[in-house]
């Protein structure tokens, strides 16, 4: 009984549950940088460079050619698709560029803001508190500096 006892503790703990928000809604995320990858960047990429479709960039193993990936794999054929690799790479780029984007605007938030310029002073002589202008101390009347 010691083990599922443990075990419900530790699932139980904050940041566990925390994690596994921060996984589902990271899969969720990742459904939308992969469509602003596919469908929003790549085509304007492909445009730029002469109407080139990085999903189909690939390198036939077996020597053979084929037109598209897809033809190439439904023949079995051993493929080395790089094109799929450099949009996952750019997919890569932009989740982690927007994270870091969003980190930091939350470490902006959470910056404290800076302390304010004292109002009081303490008096060297009777040691009470005395607003910062004074130059005579309203408890002992000692001259202050």
């Amino acid at each position: 009984m010691g083990m599922v006892s443990e075990f419900k503790e530790f699932i139980m703990r904050g940041n566990v549950m925390d994690m596994a928000v921060g996984v589902i809604i990271g899969g969720a995320f990742n459904a939308i940088i992969g469509s602003l990858v596919d469908d929003v960047i790549m085509p304007v990429i492909s445009l730029a460079t002469g109407k080139i479709d990085f999903s189909n960039l690939f390198i036939a193993l077996d020597g053979s050619s084929y037109k598209t990936l897809s033809e190439a794999k439904d023949a079995g054929a051993a493929v080395l698709a790089y094109g799929s690799f450099i949009q996952a790479v750019l997919q890569f780029l932009i989740v982690a560029f927007v994270l870091f984007m969003v980190i930091k605007g939350m470490n902006k938030l959470r910056r404290p803001e800076p302390e304010a310029a004292p109002t009081t002073k303490i008096c060297p002589f009777c040691k009470n508190e005395v607003p910062i202008e004074a130059t005579r101390c309203g408890f002992c009347t000692s001259e202050l500096k």
